[in-house]
């Protein structure tokens, strides 16, 4: 049986009770064992279980991550944002030491 996740869990339960589902308090669900007696519904078909964007942490059949993708590891403290950074600016380390080299390589060959 399924689990919905709802901006507005209120109004889905009243959307259901008003299409003959029994909803709320004393309900004993056969499936959703773990589903909170106020977000069960009861249907002829089955059961469904209405989670607010704030429960999802109840849910037992979708996860954080699942709803919302993988959360990204946070970056330590000094280190660059990409690898790309940290080979540009080596690269224009050398670039700038070389261009030096060579400027005083002319240097010395002009004064003698």
């Amino acid at each position: 049986m399924p689990e919905v996740l709802t901006k507005h869990p209120d109004v889905v339960l009243e959307v259901l009770k008003a299409e003959g589902a029994q909803c709320g308090v004393g309900l004993r669900p056969k499936i959703l064992k773990d589903c909170p007696q106020d977000k069960l519904c009861v249907l002829k078909g089955g059961e469904l279980c209405v989670y607010g964007p704030t429960e999802l942490g109840l849910m037992t059949q979708l996860t954080r991550e699942e709803v919302c993708g993988a959360v990204p590891t946070p970056r330590a403290e000094g280190s660059f944002p990409h690898p790309a950074v940290g080979i540009g600016l080596a690269v224009a380390a050398v670039a700038t030491v070389t261009a030096a080299a060579t400027r005083a390589r002319r240097r010395r060959g002009r004064a003698t």
